[in-house]
């Protein structure tokens, strides 16, 4: 939810807002979307308040640490789910800050392969224990099992919904 799209309603979230015979799917819908935007917030106050750094640039980092070997501008866009422009924005003043580099492969002029600097790796390794700790305390309030639970049912979602594209995919494509 990259710049908290949805608004809380008054009574503080989208979901106190519904009635009691709205439908489930309705209800399960609008909880993910309070879950997801009330810890993004907390940890977009939390990297801001102790790094300095805003979500979509720690994201950056993230992505640029789990492929040392270097992302294309188009991955790295691909992998955050933002346009090519966002991408290209929070690169330049990654890079100005000397936390990324960006260079042309030989190969291919035309795209620039980014990596993260030795300055980046460190910057990005001192924010990873202190974002774990924070996930760790969001879903305290869930156990293991309950938690292992959660995730297989929104794997599973997540496979209804792929499912639910590709079949739409293919009849805007039979069109």
């Amino acid at each position: 939810m990259n710049g908290e799209i949805l608004p809380l309603v008054r009574g503080g979230d989208l979901e106190s807002s519904l009635a009691g015979d709205d439908k489930l799917e309705l209800k399960v819908w609008l909880r993910l979307l309070t879950c997801s935007a009330m810890i993004e917030r907390e940890v977009r106050t939390r990297l801001r308040a102790q790094f300095d750094i805003t979500l979509p640039r720690f994201d950056l980092l993230a992505q640029l640490d789990r492929a040392p070997e270097g992302l294309t501008m188009g991955e790295l866009s691909s992998r955050l789910m933002v346009s090519n422009g966002n991408v290209t924005g929070l690169a330049e003043r990654l890079a100005q800050e000397g936390l990324i580099s960006r260079e042309a492969p030989a190969n291919d002029r035309r795209t620039q392969l980014v990596k993260l600097t030795p300055a980046g790796k460190r910057a990005f390794d001192a924010m990873t224990p202190q974002h774990e700790t924070w996930i760790d305390a969001l879903f305290a309030g869930l156990t293991r099992d309950e938690m292992a639970t959660l995730l297989a049912l929104l794997g599973r979602l997540k496979a209804s919904l792929k499912q639910h594209q590709d079949d739409g995919n293919a009849h805007a494509s039979a069109d």
